[in-house]
């Protein structure tokens, strides 16, 4: 191959090459946004939905955190309309979640926009707006009113020390003569020789106050008769 032909090969290579990079460039234009000049394009805009909710749900609250300290803590935000954490009825513990209201919406949005997911106290609070259609009527009742738990030792040990008649004390002390009895049987199966003390012996002694009694007789003389005499009927 002479000089000639081979510089005219050379040329129609690169020619060649010219013209398939202009064309593979074409295709790749489509995929790109012009940097320089060129038609501009308009943007999606994107809705900002105006809300009007105020009040928030506020779950995984720690031990510790209640009432005071939460009002402590988000009237940094803004001023507080109301707040209330739910609670054992019962005991009057907390149920580790409860709810705010503030005055102003654009308050509550920030808010929940801040502190969801914010660690505290190796927990991380949970706090979502609540529609307004999607607030219950009775969301907020007693939230004003501090829940004063029951006293149960206090309401059971009155129920062990009132007065009881003698149908209610027989009833008592057959009760416990029959897990008295269970308690034997279970001692008896698990091979233990344990000889249990009588809890009640004489409980003839019952059915002999309640005869004296509707006979109308006075205590002392009750007395007399239970130890003296056993029951007939």
């Amino acid at each position: 191959m002479g000089v000639k032909a081979r510089k005219k090969a050379i040329t129609k290579q690169l020619n060649k090459g010219a013209i398939d990079f202009s064309a593979s460039s074409k295709d790749e234009a489509r995929d790109f946004l012009p940097l320089e000049g060129g038609p501009a394009q308009k943007l999606p805009k994107t809705e900002v939905r105006e809300t009007k909710a105020t009040v928030l749900y506020i779950g995984r609250i720690p031990h510790g955190f209640y009432e005071n300290e939460m009002e402590g803590f988000f009237k940094q935000f803004g001023s507080i309309k109301r707040l209330r954490i739910a609670r054992n009825k019962k005991t009057g513990k907390s149920k580790h979640f409860g709810f705010i209201e503030f005055e102003s919406p654009e308050v509550a949005n920030v808010v929940a926009d801040t502190m969801h997911n914010y660690l505290l106290f190796e927990h991380l609070l949970q706090v979502q707006l609540i529609p307004p259609e999607h607030v219950h009527p009775r969301l907020w009742k007693g939230v004003n009113r501090w829940y004063k738990p029951l006293d149960w030792v206090k309401i059971e040990r009155k129920r062990q020390d009132k007065e009881r008649t003698l149908d209610e004390h027989k009833k008592l002390v057959e009760g416990i003569l029959k897990r008295d009895k269970k308690r034997r049987k279970r001692i008896e199966a698990a091979g233990i020789d344990y000889e249990c003390p009588e809890i009640v012996r004489h409980i003839w002694l019952l059915y002999s106050l309640s005869y004296c009694l509707m006979l109308q007789i006075q205590p002392y003389c009750c007395m007399l008769l239970v130890g003296v005499w056993k029951p007939f009927f």
